[in-house]
Order: C-alpha cells, then structure tokens, then sequence
C-alpha cells in the first residue's frame, strides 16, 4: 500500500464536474481531504491518497484527462 499527498489545481471550466466524487466511486483509494479550496475561477484541493500504486497510477491518468493539474507534495 503506498501513501502520497497530492495538490491537485482544478480549472474553472471543471467547477461543474464532481472530480473527487468520481475518483472515490471509480478507484480503489482511500482519500483524505487535508485542505480545499473552490471558487468560480479554479479550485484546488490538498489530499492524501492510501492505495495500490497502479490503482493510485490510473487517478493520475483520470485527472491529466480532465486536465486537471497534479503536484505530488513531501
């Protein structure tokens, strides 16, 4: 099992779209929320993900599709 913390930066035109809702309905990964921010402009969001690397490896290709940007923190 593999733990990271991730910054994710959500652009605006995504505001409408429930990104993290579909990422703990559609991946096996235990999510933690530390810290999260959204307005009409962008969003970005401080997680921390508890999985399996290649489940944890596809979240990752979810969210580059989406266009969302992954900053992957200590």
């Amino acid at each position: 099992m593999q733990e990271l913390k991730v910054e994710l930066f959500i652009p605006g035109e995504l505001k409408e779209e429930p990104i993290i809702y579909n990422m703990i309905k559609n991946f096996d990964v235990r999510m933690k929320i530390i810290e999260a921010s959204f307005s009409t402009e962008s969003g970005w969001a401080y997680l921390i993900f508890n999985g399996e690397k290649p489940e944890i490896d596809n979240i990752f290709s979810y969210l580059k599709e989406k266009g969302v940007n992954v900053e992957i923190r200590d």
